[in-house]
């Protein structure tokens, strides 16, 4: 069997130089997940993300299922790397289109007549 050699690393950057990233995305198990509800649980080693669908149509329901889907587990460092991503991202939507509403919109009924 033939011996296989560790893969090279590129120099160290002399001192007082930064090193550019390069950074490859593999899309080729990536998928796409639509989300109308989130639920956020932490511990002291991770924070745990729970995304689903709410398909409560009528209001005043006395319960409502949530069909979760998805859950991403992070570190707290990650979590915090991606609040302060998803804040930038916000604040960017809000200065184009106006601000978000925290609150959700109050339930309007309609008749078919």
């Amino acid at each position: 069997m033939p011996e296989q050699q560790p893969p090279s690393r590129p120099a160290a950057p002399a001192a007082g130089q930064s090193q550019q990233l390069a950074i490859k995305w593999d899309d080729s198990n990536l998928k796409s997940s639509y989300a109308n509800f989130c639920n956020v649980a932490s511990t002291r080693e991770e924070v745990v993300l729970l995304f689903g669908m709410n398909q409560a149509w009528r209001a005043g329901q006395a319960e409502v299922t949530v069909q979760l889907t998805d859950r991403v587990i992070l570190s707290p460092f990650a979590a915090k790397r991606l609040a302060v991503l998803l804040d930038n991202v916000v604040k960017q939507h809000e200065s184009r289109f106006g601000a978000l509403p925290t609150e959700p919109a109050p339930a309007t009924t309609t008749s078919n007549g």
